[in-house]
């Protein structure tokens, strides 16, 4: 496929800019978070009450690996729904719906609803899942792959209004180090006072209804278009007799071990929902995830490759949820934090807050792509502002939440996984993805608006 064709001409002008300016002058995500980290140490030391140099770089140190075990839980987030996006019942699932589909707008319709279901459920379920079916759909279907790729990709921007968004399933977790309204208030913030409210659930179905139909409108000319047919999946090694097998191969490939884990999960689950003691947080989205893939993927074996597959996914992850950590760290320890929040809140209103921390949220976006290390950047001044303007602590929380989605349309740290596995360039996907950009980012701006 030629890359040098120009975008479709409903991706030109600030699609065209963005992209520039993504793939050409912004740096690799990890080197922002080098640089903001140095920034954060020179403002601290120059305007922070505490601001000294041994402050700086014990708090430093302390919130590199206070974050530790939030990062690995957000990597088994990705990990498990990335695993379980590649177990062979989903995939002759998605094989099969992939057989009604005849026309390119039947084609960007169910690729956009799966993605963002499945975003919804679980980020990194819903990252693959658009991704593989994306490639699917078009080895059947003659369409411009890299607007049906942008598609999938979009279906991600509901994802941190799910279960799984790092922000809101933060503060559900009690004693999370991120949990940073139980740190101030001394009380978690239950999903029902986040993702099933009004204020999340309208604009997010609004978006799941109109974006199909949005795509269709913005759909390339045929004179535009280009068409890229996936290569065939790598074939499947060699089918070997059971009766051949060794027997530590055996062993492996017995699904005996994965369902006496399955069975094991199930009982602590139904035990908790019978005492009523399960509470929806970080380690149960994970562990129903883990559950749910080993029952799919039948034998141990089996379920270890999936997961080795997935780990490579995760490097980036490794190294900078611990950086963002580290500037937690030194925003609350020299009270930086303290002092940004009442500069916040003397601009601010009870009202207006959630709305203007939603545009904070879409601007630092850019340099801290991680919804997790973006909340241990902007949630240590964030809330002690809505608690100084009697603000709804919710909407401001999801504000955050609802402008680091948006603001991935156009940050391509996450749509690197995508199209790594869709097996094209990112370019002309963010040349469509500016419109979801716009798009999403009009009506959440409005839902915080008008329905605080």
């Amino acid at each position: 496929m030629d890359q040098q064709v120009a975008p479709p001409r409903t991706s030109r002008g600030f699609s065209a800019m963005s992209t520039y300016v993504f793939e050409r002058l912004m740096p690799d995500a990890f080197v922002l978070a080098i640089g903001l980290t140095a920034l954060v140490a020179v403002v601290a030391m120059i305007f922070a009450p505490h601001g000294t140099l041994p402050v700086i770089l014990s708090s430093w140190y302390g919130g590199i690996f206070g974050i530790l075990g939030f990062a690995f839980q957000m990597i088994l987030v990705l990990v498990t729904g990335h695993v379980l996006a590649h177990a062979p019942i989903i995939q002759r699932l998605l094989r099969a719906m992939v057989s009604y589909v005849k026309t390119p707008n039947q084609a960007v319709a169910m690729t956009f609803l799966v993605a963002a279901c499945a975003s919804w459920l679980n980020w990194g379920f819903g990252l693959v899942i658009g991704a593989v079916l994306a490639r699917e759909i078009a080895r059947q279907v003659r369409v411009d792959f890299a607007w049906l790729v942008a598609a999938a990709y979009s279906g991600w921007v509901i994802w941190g209004s799910g279960p799984s968004g790092s922000i809101p399933l933060s503060q559900a977790s009690h004693g999370s180090p991120l949990n940073i309204v139980e740190k101030i208030t001394g009380h978690i913030l239950p999903f029902s006072d986040s993702i099933f409210t009004t204020l999340n659930l309208v604009p997010t179905l609004i978006i799941v209804v109109v974006m199909p139909f949005v795509f269709m409108l913005i759909r390339p000319r045929d004179d535009e278009m280009q068409v890229f047919t996936p290569p065939p999946d790598e074939p499947a090694p060699p089918h070997i007799p059971w009766s051949d097998l060794p027997f530590a191969r055996k062993m492996e490939q017995s699904p005996v071990g994965s369902l006496l884990l399955v069975a094991a999960g199930l009982g602590v689950l139904g035990m908790g929902w019978w005492t009523g003691t399960a509470s929806l947080d970080i380690n149960t989205v994970i562990f129903i995830f883990l559950i749910a893939g080993l029952a799919l993927h039948g034998s141990p074996v089996n379920y270890v490759n999936a997961v080795k597959n997935a780990a490579r996914q995760t490097g980036a992850m490794m190294l900078q949820y611990p950086i963002y950590g580290g500037i937690m760290g030194i925003m609350t320890a020299t009270g930086l934090a303290e002092q940004i929040s009442r500069s916040v809140a003397a601009m601010a209103s009870a009202h207006t807050l959630p709305f203007l921390g939603y545009i904070a949220s879409l601007c630092i976006t850019f340099v801290v792509p991680s919804g997790g290390g973006h909340w241990a950047v902007q949630g240590p001044f964030t809330i002690p502002a809505a608690l100084a303007l009697h603000a709804s602590i919710p909407a401001t929380t999801m504000g955050v939440a609802m402008g680091e989605e948006v603001a991935n349309m156009l940050q391509p740290f996450w749509a690197l996984p995508v199209v790594a596995i869709a097996g094209i360039g990112i370019q002309r996907v963010l040349g469509f993805t500016v419109v979801t950009f716009l798009v999403a980012g009009i009506v959440y701006g409005a839902a915080l608006l008008l329905l605080v």
